[in-house]
């Protein structure tokens, strides 16, 4: 099993918008490959950086699932958050393995 986790600082301005857009389109969608089996959205309360810092995590059964969601599904995804919150966010990804 393998953990994508997902860490986004949103500008304050923005966050209550993402959050929502997050909750309602873009975490269905994302469930929508078939590449997942479960998900989580966390907001970081410790967070050093300005603005406010989520990270939404995703579990894939294996590398197989999450290497075709890199390669089939993520690109239009990723365009869809850039496009709509271009400038006020930034974001880092990691996977990670469940030991």
């Amino acid at each position: 099993m393998l953990l994508y986790n997902v860490t986004v600082m949103i500008e304050d301005s923005a966050a209550e918008e993402w959050l929502q857009w997050m909750q309602e389109i873009h975490i269905p969608e994302v469930m929508a490959t078939g590449k997942f089996v479960s998900n989580r959205l966390l907001k970081v309360l410790d967070s050093p950086n300005e603005g406010v810092t989520y990270c939404t995590q995703y579990v894939a059964e294996n590398l197989a699932e999450y290497d075709d969601y890199q390669a089939n599904y993520a690109p239009a995804l990723q365009a869809d958050l850039q496009s709509k919150f271009e400038n006020r966010f930034v974001a880092f990804r990691t996977l990670m393995e469940f030991v």
